[in-house]
């Protein structure tokens, strides 16, 4: 396993990290088993978030007597001080740990700086002379927060989308963490699972030596295969360029990401799939998409009004409600010859 600094922070970790989203849709059991079996492996960077139901609370239970043996990262949504505090108290329980290395804030609409009206970063700076988190990040969809986070000197850490899809501007954004010193964590490597082939992103990412991708793992056989690039890189050859080209032909532009932050919906639609439902069944395993609370959740999107409200939340300046027609209508022929 290869390891390397992560910015500022001086933390020594894993090149390979492991994105804790996934084990809220698993039992403590099989969560236990992947965490584990990661830090055996050589993982040595966890990040997880307020956010994801239970999973704070799957590590603490998990890995919490190999504390000394990783990196812990989460996260917060809060808007205010007080929710700040809230938030890091309950983490730091849940976690089974006295002190987060990277506490993050969560995608805030707003890059927070000392002295708001908030007070979110000064709760933060606070957090850390109290000796209860070591370092300040940010999480990021939107590329101009991103940039406005890493040029204000306030932030150890960012973590931003990246992968082999990655335009130029984000790419940019990369290297001027770099020169700015500030520990690059790439989430979404396999675009929310739009790419399916690991290999792809592990090695096309290996050509920068400043982030560490957090992969997200439901499955063992998903750990297995990404520790075993960790321990045999796959080379970026022709054969990787070739594939990457392919899903730069089929996906870069405008394609939903599944961040779910047009949700919630007022109709109940489920944006953050329903709007890339085609590329859902023709490059994952199309059987997950067309059960039957599958097709009552699609038949929602004749419900929409409109309103315009995804739009505004949508952090790649998407227009769901202009595209969820074509989606449903390809749905209900994928549908009819393809039963389940």
């Amino acid at each position: 396993m290869q390891h390397f600094t992560l910015g500022r922070t001086g933390l020594e970790i894993s090149r390979t990290g492991f994105g804790a989203l996934p084990i809220q849709r698993v039992g403590f059991d099989e969560a236990s088993a992947l965490l584990n079996r990661a830090l055996d492996g050589g993982i040595s960077y966890i990040d997880t978030a307020r956010a994801y139901t239970d999973s704070e609370e799957k590590i603490g239970k998990a890995v919490g007597h190999r504390r000394s043996e990783f990196t812990l990262a989460t996260k917060t949504h809060a808007k205010t001080a007080e929710v700040f505090r809230r938030d890091l108290d309950t983490s730091l329980r849940r976690l089974n740990t006295d002190c987060i290395d990277v506490y993050q804030f969560h995608n805030p609409p707003f890059v927070p700086v000392p002295g708001g009206e908030d007070g979110l970063y000064d709760a933060a700076l606070k957090a850390r002379q109290a000796g209860k988190i070591r370092f300040i990040g940010i999480s990021q969809h939107s590329i101009d927060r991103a940039f406005e986070a890493v040029n204000s000197g306030l932030y150890d850490t960012l973590q931003y989308p990246f992968n082999h899809l990655a335009t130029d501007r984000e790419i940019e954004l990369v290297r001027l963490c770099r020169e700015k010193n500030v520990g690059f964590v790439c989430m979404k490597a396999l675009s929310g699972g739009l790419v399916t082939n690991a290999r792809i992103p592990f090695a096309w990412l290996s050509q920068f030596d400043n982030l560490v991708p957090i992969w997200g793992f439901q499955r063992m056989g998903e750990l297995e295969e990404v520790l075993g690039y960790s321990e045999n890189p796959p080379a970026l050859d022709d054969g990787i360029r070739a594939l990457i080209e392919a899903d730069r032909r089929e996906l870069v532009g405008s394609f939903c990401r599944s961040c779910g932050y047009c949700l919630p919906c007022p109709a109940g639609i489920p944006i953050h799939n329903a709007n890339r439902m085609r590329q859902l069944l023709e490059r994952s395993p199309w059987r997950n998409w067309v059960t039957p609370q599958w097709q009552a959740d699609m038949e929602k999107i004749e419900n929409c009004v409109r309103c315009g409200a995804c739009a505004k939340r949508c952090p790649y300046g998407l227009k769901p409600y202009e595209t969820l027609p074509g989606q449903l209508a390809f749905y209900r022929e994928f549908v009819k010859t393809h039963p389940c």
